[in-house]
């Protein structure tokens, strides 16, 4: 029976950051207390009924290969899925899942009820609990006080939160819920640097109001690949999402009441997710766009209301209806709920290192968009990680740190920790320079054994992802090794419009043709090679093979870097050292080298604007060091 009073982990807030790392510390075996203002919406989708997209559903798959949550409720309450970007290569093919956002919460509340060692509390945090430069529990509104090894603070928008509708202000955490004042106040006391952010959300609407002839529909995939490597729940039944555009007479509306918007009144000052931008920022930012896209998504199978995706704003209710009405086919839309915009605090990841531990407070823990990103994806695999290295801290070993060769939640967390961020951040493929192997597919093949070694990850599970591995390395030397004549292949490369062969053919050499695509395939080694229907896993493992061959030349070249970028990781650099006292490096390469606090030389070479005189002045310290 646990003490109610003392527990090993404290996690702070229960959206998407905090479920994960709850679960994470409780399922590595340590008695864990979760407490968040409002126990019933543990698990909310506070923003868009969605999971996934480009880089975001990489980080879902991620969070799942390591035995997070975030993948396996996705697939759950999916009510249509997508694989997008299908018609690029492969590197950046990427899942997304439409949700019932209510089936979403509760199966995130079933899911964390089952685990043991974790415990509710609600209420709202007032100050943590502070002894000799430690966290050693928190104090509630209510006067209640829980003791506990390590916190994890994943406080999403609630930090000092105000909500906008037009010139209209209330604190908030989001609509519906108060914000946390005094915890953000006792933050900034006890000596943490913070900042503003701000985001939106759209108005939503009742779907029975919606002319759908107007629309373009957008239908699930005839055979959807979830996001659990490890789970496959009962299809729901689909739903369609519906495309459509603004108009010319909705950018009217915008321009015209420009000075009712809280983004260019003055009245915001906090910078808002570039990647995200409402309306407003889309029609005055890009004015000679003529159009932008408005995506209707439904919320769930139990409700007629829809997220009108495209039109976040925090303009008066009266203009967003306003708004709303001009686009055509929601002419005679009622709105459910309005638009608004929140601005929070966030607090700037220099102050955290690579295993999201704060450097102030060694056994306080941020995660989520307190470190300044956005999205549940980014806010998950934060929290996952969060709580793996509280749980690793005490239990005396040390940190899982993800490098960004290995994966986007190493990517994510070396760009806010190293690079910083000066707007809410959001996961792209794009920024990673090793996406051509960091793709969706391979998730479990490269992060299982991580997961299985903190022990997140149950055998049964990591045995698969062995398995797997072993198929495709199977795979690989089958492709390598089988030679195809040309009276069996020519008849398929002659309908994709493909050069014909006149000898055999080796069948990795033939993978590389883009115009052929991987059903086809699949056709003609059924065809070929009865075994082909009878071993699924030995199929899949083909399917990786036939991706990789197209990218060999580059993947090759990825992998030179990863070692060049390994060697320079591997030179650790003191946690003592003091940069202000190398007069070698410039005033400048001090201040930036002290304010990340770099782990590694590699680190360090990532740091924005550090000359690489200043590297070559660290190369020579570390030396000196070595030699003395």
């Amino acid at each position: 029976m646990t003490d109610m009073s003392s527990f090993d982990v404290i996690v702070i807030g229960g959206g998407h950051a905090g479920c994960e790392a709850a679960a994470a510390t409780s399922v590595m075996g340590l008695e864990t207390l979760l407490v968040t203002i409002n126990l019933d919406y543990i698990g909310q989708m506070s923003c868009n009924p969605a999971v996934g997209g480009i880089g975001k559903g990489h980080l879902t798959r991620e969070i799942d290969a390591l035995g997070g949550l975030q993948g396996r409720i996705a697939d759950r309450a999916a009510i249509q899925s997508r694989m997008l970007n299908k018609a690029k290569g492969p590197a950046v093919w990427a899942p997304r899942s439409q949700a019932d956002r209510e089936l979403y919460r509760l199966e995130m509340q079933r899911e964390l009820r089952r685990i043991p060692r974790l415990h509710f509390y609600q209420g709202m945090v007032d100050e943590l609990l502070l002894e000799n430069g430690k966290a050693k529990g928190v104090r509630m509104d209510d006067g209640n006080e829980f003791g506990a090894r390590s916190l994890v603070l994943a406080t999403g928008t609630f930090l000092n939160g105000l909500i906008h509708i037009g010139r209209t202000t209330r604190p908030a955490g989001r609509a519906g819920d108060p914000p946390s004042e005094r915890l953000a106040e006792h933050m900034a006391a006890i000596g943490f640097e913070r900042g503003r952010f701000k985001t939106g959300t759209p108005p939503r609407i009742d779907g029975r109001s919606v002319d759908f002839t107007r629309f373009k529909p957008q239908e699930s995939d005839p055979e959807p690949v979830g996001f659990s490597h490890w789970e496959r729940p009962a299809p729901l039944p689909r739903v369609r999402c519906w495309l459509g555009y603004t108009r010319a007479r909705t950018h009217e509306i915008v321009h015209t009441h420009e000075g009712d918007s809280p983004l260019f009144s003055g009245q915001i000052q906090a910078r808002g997710p570039r990647y995200c931008p409402s309306i407003e920022d889309k029609v005055i930012k890009f004015p000679h766009n003529p159009r932008h896209q408005v995506f209707l998504e439904p919320e769930g199978l139990q409700t007629s209301e829809m997220y009108v995706n495209g039109l976040s704003t925090s303009m008066p209710i009266p203009v967003q209806l306003r708004m709303l009405h001009s686009v055509e086919g929601l002419e005679a839309a009622r709105m459910t709920k309005p638009g608004y915009a929140i601005e929070y605090d966030y607090y700037p990841p220099h102050q955290i290192d690579l295993s999201l531990a704060t450097r102030a407070v060694p056994n306080l823990f941020f995660a989520g968009q307190i470190n300044g990103t956005t999205g549940y994806e980014e806010a998950a695999c934060q929290g996952l990680m969060a709580g793996i290295n509280a749980a690793l801290l005490l239990k005396g070993e040390p940190p899982l740190v993800l490098s960004r060769a290995e994966s986007y939640i190493g990517l994510l967390i070396d760009d806010l920790v190293t690079r910083g961020t000066d707007e809410p951040y959001r996961i792209f493929t794009s920024r990673s320079e090793y996406r051509l192997s960091l793709r969706q597919d391979n998730a479990d093949l490269r992060l299982a054994a991580h997961g299985f070694r903190v022990g997140l990850l149950a055998r049964d599970l990591y045995d698969r992802a062995q398995r797997r591995r072993e198929r495709a390395d199977e795979a690989r030397a089958y492709a390598r090794e089988t030679a195809l004549s040309p009276e069996l292949v020519n008849p398929m490369l002659e309908a994709h419009e493909s050069s014909a062969l006149d000898q055999p053919a080796r069948l990795y050499g033939l993978f590389k043709r883009p115009e052929i695509p991987w059903q086809s395939w699949m056709e003609l080694l059924t065809t070929y090679d009865n075994n082909m229907s009878i071993v699924p896993d030995f199929v899949d493992g083909l399917q990786q093979v036939w991706l990789e061959s197209k990218y060999e030349g580059y993947l090759s070249r990825e992998e030179q870097r990863r070692a060049e970028v390994a060697r320079m990781e591997s030179v650790a650099l003191p946690g003592e050292i003091e940069y202000a006292e190398i007069g070698t490096l410039s005033l400048e390469g001090r201040e930036k080298l002290d304010r990340v606090r770099p782990a590694s030389l590699g680190q360090a070479a990532r740091i924005p604007g550090l000359r690489v005189s200043d590297l070559s002045a660290l190369v020579i310290e570390l030396a000196r060091r070595r030699s003395a």
